[in-house]
């Protein structure tokens, strides 16, 4: 039954409950001044000057009804009622209960504003109530004009307790969508970063191995009829490159779905694998690398090893066959990368890979190789030689950006 009520409460206006409380504090009111006149012979009668008593508490009681919509008007409506009415020398008892409420209202619901008026209005009501019971008779009566005082106090100090409350959760409903919004927010933008890391490394997979299997199938068709040998390697070279393009192509993509069973990404113990490759497509390939004192983070092997796998591509891509010398050196602080071409030998338009700066579509690479160096706090510098040929070179840091002052 409790529970019909209060969802039949709920679907009702506000103003309903507000007309309810009206009634019950007027009803209130003038049934405590007919009782106190029993009790107090000394008050004058609510009935002298025509009920004014009467209809002073009724004023008092029915403004309730607009306490959320008017609450300064209906502070400002039971005051000037309760200072007349005393001032009058009706009796006590709840005769201030309308003003209480409308108290505590205006310091619940209102803002700054509202509860300098409360505080200032509760306080020159006091004044008029202490100076209306100056020739207040008996003298103990005085103690009925300080617990209306004590009250009116009371009823702002739980409004303002209330407005504090309601203040403190609206702050903390306003932090709470802020940090979700922050939340969301960063959510996209790792998705964003996920994508691009994905998308740069489809990129140096796919182009390095498209580009292996264009040269090893060019080859293949030219010597298939007179040496198939040679033909066979070459297929043999095709079959392991798309093999292993397909099983980085699946650890990459392997973000993409549940589970951890993804391949580690390639690193610089890799290169060597990567070179032989390269010497299969037609490159010279002159490796240089150092080993270093204390094993690289991943996260700089990787970058190292897509560099080499770029470079490489470009060669292949914009050369064909030349010697190719990529030096790895480790230091203290950093992995310096150089990796030189020395340009083409009139297969292919003896530019060397200075031609992928160039091609509309070709920049990409070198685009995407400083920015794996940027994201690491290194450089990288991609320029034609000047006798002739391509150098690419980048610093890698060992430490990560955030730790160095």
């Amino acid at each position: 039954m409790s529970r019909q009520i209060s969802a039949w409460l709920s679907r009702r206006p506000a103003w309903f409950l507000d007309v309810v409380l009206a009634l019950f504090v007027t009803a209130v009111q003038l049934q405590s001044a007919g009782y106190a006149m029993g009790a107090e012979p000394v008050a004058r009668p609510v009935t002298d000057y025509g009920n004014t008593g009467y209809l002073l508490l009724a004023i008092s009681g029915l403004s309730v009804a607009a306490r959320r919509r008017l609450p300064v008007t209906v502070f400002a409506i039971t005051s000037l009622a309760s200072l007349v009415y005393f001032a009058l020398g009706y009796p006590d008892r709840l005769a201030c209960l309308g003003l209480f409420v409308a108290i505590y209202t205006l310091a619940a619901h209102g803002g700054r504003r509202s509860l300098l008026i409360a505080g200032v209005g509760t306080g020159l009501t006091s004044l008029g109530w202490l100076i209306a019971a100056a020739d207040i008779n008996p003298p103990a009566a005085i103690g009925w004009v300080f617990f209306r005082i004590g009250a009116a106090v009371i009823s702002m100090t739980l409004g303002v307790s209330i407005h504090s409350r309601r203040v403190i959760a609206a702050d903390a409903q306003r932090r709470a969508e802020l940090a979700e919004r922050s939340r969301e927010e960063e959510a996209r933008a790792r998705v964003n970063a996920e994508r691009l890391r994905i998308a740069r490394e489809v990129h140096d997979t796919v182009a390095h191995a498209i580009a292996i299997i264009n040269v090893q199938s060019g080859v293949t068709a030219h010597v298939l009829d007179k040496r198939p040998e040679q033909a066979r390697e070459a297929l043999g070279t095709i079959e392991k490159t798309s093999s292993r393009a397909l099983r980085e192509m699946r650890a990459i993509l392997g973000v993409l779905r549940d589970g951890d069973d993804r391949e580690p990404y390639p690193g610089l113990d890799q290169i060597h694998e990567l070179t032989t490759k390269a010497r299969d497509a037609g490159l010279e390939i002159a490796l240089r690398q150092t080993e270093p004192d204390t094993p690289l983070p991943s996260a700089v092997g990787s970058a190292a090893y897509r560099i080499v796998q770029e470079s490489i591509t470009n060669v292949i891509r914009h050369v064909g066959p030349t010697k190719v010398t990529v030096s790895l050196e480790p230091g203290n602080d950093a992995l310096r990368i150089r990796v030189t071409d020395d340009g083409g030998r009139g297969g292919r338009g003896g530019r060397g890979a200075a031609a992928a700066v160039d091609a509309p579509t070709s920049g990409r690479g070198i685009v995407g190789m400083r920015e794996r160096c940027r994201l690491l706090g290194g450089e990288l510098d991609a320029k034609s030689r000047p006798g002739g040929g391509f150098e690419v070179t980048a610093l890698l840091p060992l430490a990560p950006v955030g730790s160095r002052l």
